[in-house]
């Protein structure tokens, strides 16, 4: 299936952040530079996309109506996102942080309590599916293995400050994220939406930036190129080539499931590229396992989805079918 392909290039694409954060890090770049000039990046291209689908308009006339829920959620979704992600990049290996960062899966099967969905009428808190949690917990005990095969040489601070963050990301990206499509009511397409958060988010970049200036002073060229390459890698690139691939298989909700599964292969390309320029070591014994149990249970998070939703759609299908010899 070619979507599959799509979905695999394109986690590939995403993986350049975690090994360009880490490069970045060891070569004296400050991470406070690392994260806003990503974003800062993204604007002008992100800008000529929505311009070309004409949708600016739209855009700024649903921004203003709720300025400051534009703001805080914008914050929540790429600042307390993105900034926890490249921090930790300065005290652990790209795999060790992608890996780490799988347990978002696990934080938006926890926040579900949080959002409200209809039945019928009326609107009602939703509730945690105890299957997707237990999954979720599967991904949770291979991200615990990952880090034990540092155990040895973490100590209590290095974890505070290595690990937390990328738990605090996990958690703030799709909150935030789900936040704004609450917002949105479903009146902004996901370019709109991106673009918007983008914008909204660029008070703390700036902050971040003259923060950067004033401790470390300006970024190397090597630094502002390698962002560059984040920004265009990742932040263009990998985001629309997933978005093509889910919108060629959006009316067929099995071939969905398998398109977003393919992104479970991002730490593996993480991975391979930290050896390739970095010559990391190949990770070993519970590391090797840790990395297996995330890539099954995000796996089975897509196949149990998928089942779902089919014993959902068979009931309207044959109602369909009675209307239609009525």
């Amino acid at each position: 299936m070619k979507e599959l392909a799509i979905g695999v290039i394109a986690s590939m694409f995403f993986a350049v952040t975690f090994i360009l954060n880490r490069s970045m890090e060891l070569s004296g770049g400050s991470w406070l530079w690392s994260s806003s000039l990503r974003f800062a990046f993204m604007i002008p291209f992100l800008f000529i996309i929505v311009l070309i689908r004409n949708n600016v308009k739209q855009l700024l006339h649903e921004m203003l109506k709720h300025p400051f829920r534009w703001l805080c959620w914008s914050f929540v979704g790429f600042g307390l996102f993105y900034a926890p992600i490249t921090y930790a990049a300065a005290y652990g290996p790209g795999w060790l942080v992608a890996g780490t960062w799988q347990l978002t899966i696990v934080a938006g099967t926890l926040l579900g309590p949080l959002f409200f969905e209809t039945e019928g009428d009326k609107k009602v808190r939703s509730k945690i599916p105890k299957r997707a949690l237990a999954i979720s917990l599967l991904i949770f005990v291979g991200v615990c293995l990952m880090q034990l095969e540092k155990a040895n040489s973490l100590t209590v601070h290095t974890i505070t400050i290595g690990v937390l963050p990328v738990v605090l990301a996990a958690f703030a990206y799709p909150l935030g994220n789900r936040k704004m499509m609450e917002l949105c009511g479903g009146r902004l397409d996901s370019f709109q939406r991106i673009f918007g958060m983008t914008v909204a988010s660029m008070p703390f970049w700036i902050v971040i930036g003259v923060i950067g200036f004033k401790t470390v002073g300006s970024p190397s060229t090597d630094q502002i190129v390698q962002s560059f390459i984040v920004a265009i890698c990742s932040g263009v690139i990998a985001t629309t080539l997933f978005f093509i691939a889910t919108d060629r298989v959006r009316l067929y909700q099995g071939k969905l499931a398998a398109v977003e599964a393919t992104q479970s292969t991002q730490v593996l390309f993480v991975l391979i590229g930290e050896m390739l320029l970095f010559s990391a070591p190949l990770p070993s014994g519970l590391a090797v396992l840790g990395l297996s149990l995330i890539v099954i249970g995000m796996l089975l998070h897509s196949y149990f989805t998928k089942r779902m939703t089919t014993k959902q759609n068979v009931p309207m299908q044959l109602l369909k079918r009675k209307e239609q010899n009525m």
